[in-house]
């Protein structure tokens, strides 16, 4: 686990495994935010990895399953639909 309020450790790791997360189905985007679970939010930071839509683990191949932490940081999935620049 990160020690709390550790931004720049998060980002470090952020920026390391940017590359292979955008790879992922359905991946638009990173960013570093607070966990949230059942709708609320934690005070856990966490690498926090958008999805246009969530789908179960079962219907995705291996290759495309977002591990729940990395490097000891959680990792907060969140649905944000389609990204389209204006």
């Amino acid at each position: 686990m990160v020690a709390e309020g550790s931004v720049e450790r998060i980002k470090a790791i952020k920026d390391r495994y940017q590359d292979e997360l955008l790879r992922k189905k359905n991946v638009v985007g990173l960013g570093i935010g607070y966990k949230e679970v059942g709708g609320r939010r934690t005070d856990r930071l966490s690498l926090v990895v958008m999805v246009r839509r969530k789908e179960p683990r079962s219907q995705l191949d291996p290759q495309d399953i977002i591990p729940a932490e990395i490097e000891g940081v959680a990792v907060d999935v969140k649905e944000v639909g389609e990204i389209v620049a204006l």
